[in-house]
């Protein structure tokens, strides 16, 4: 999330961003009832320190969605603030305030890659080094 994240932990995170971003089979949905339909739900952390400073304000998050996210998933996102946390090589904790973003995903084909270009939006304009990426499967309502 920010800049200060251990390479170890970058590994992984990269990993399991490539291994979260496939699609699901359609077998692996899960069984939903009633108006339940099964869906993918994508969780994205984004941190907003740059080197150990908030580097991204509430207005420039604020564009960014407008003009990275709303465009490629208009009709479900849901954002809440967080806070990360990892610990850095020598033991040192470092906590940073992030943006969580929770989009339920239409069940496009092109739905890895707006994911995977959002994200690569976002550690580019904010000189980010990651951004957590968790794809699950759900039962969802409206």
């Amino acid at each position: 999330m920010g800049q200060f994240r251990p390479a170890l932990l970058l590994s992984l995170t990269t990993r399991l961003t490539a291994a979260t971003l496939s699609p699901l089979a359609a077998e692996t949905l899960p069984s939903c009832h009633g108006a339940m339909k099964p869906k993918q739900v994508a969780e994205l952390l984004f941190g907003r320190a740059v080197g150990r400073h908030v580097g991204v304000s509430e207005t420039e998050w604020a564009r960014f969605v407008a003009r990275e996210l709303t465009p490629r998933f208009p009709d479900d996102l849901t954002i809440t603030d967080a806070v990360g946390q990892w610990r850095v090589v020598g033991g040192t904790l470092v906590r940073e305030p992030a943006k969580r973003v929770e989009i339920v995903l239409p069940g496009n084909a092109d739905d890895e890659a707006r994911l995977a270009d959002a994200v690569q939006s976002y550690k580019r304009e904010f000189r980010q080094h990651s951004v957590g990426v968790i794809v699950h499967a759900a039962c969802v309502s409206f």
